[in-house]
C-alpha cells in the first residue's frame, strides 16, 4: 500500500532540512503558513510565513554551529489534513548538549503545510539549551 500523500509532503519536508535545502522546503508550505514553537526562549514564539519560519530554521543551524540533527522516527496521519512527525532532535550549543524526542503537528491543505506545532519531550531541557 502506498504512503499517504500528507506524509510523502512531511517526508519530503524533513529531507530537505536535512539538506539545508531552503527552496525546496518553501515549496511544501503555504506563503502564509505558520509555525509555533514552545517554550520561553529566544527562539520560542509564533514564526508567521515562510520567510520567517525559514529564517527560524537558519538559525537553529547558526545557534548550533551546524551542529543540529533531526531525525525523523515516524509519521501520522488522519486522511483529513493532519499530520504528526515524531523526531529525535540532537545538537550541541554553548558547551550545551540536547538529545531528545521532539514532535511536529502538521494541518496540510492542497498538498501543502498551513500550520506547524512543535512539542517537545522536556520543555525546561529545551528552555535551559536555548537560553
Amino acid at each position: 500500500m502506498a504512503e499517504h500523500p500528507h506524509a510523502q509532503l512531511v517526508r519530503k519536508g524533513y529531507e530537505a532540512f536535512q539538506r539545508g535545502d531552503m527552496d525546496a522546503l518553501r515549496k511544501l508550505m503555504t506563503a502564509d503558513c505558520t509555525q509555533h514553537v514552545p517554550g520561553s526562549h529566544s527562539l520560542s514564539g509564533d514564526y508567521k510565513g515562510q520567510d520567517a519560519i525559514v529564517g527560524l530554521y537558519r538559525r537553529l543551524f547558526e545557534e548550533t554551529g551546524g551542529s543540529l540533527q533531526v531525525e525523523l522516527q515516524k509519521v501520522l496521519v488522519d486522511g483529513a489534513g493532519h499530520a504528526v512527525a515524531f523526531h529525535r532532535t540532537r545538537a550541541q550549543r554553548g558547551g550545551k548538549h540536547i538529545d531528545m524526542d521532539e514532535c511536529l503537528v502538521f494541518r496540510i491543505v492542497e498538498n501543502k503545510a498551513t500550520d506547524l506545532d512543535q512539542c517537545v519531550d522536556d520543555i525546561d531541557k529545551v528552555n535551559d539549551f536555548w537560553t
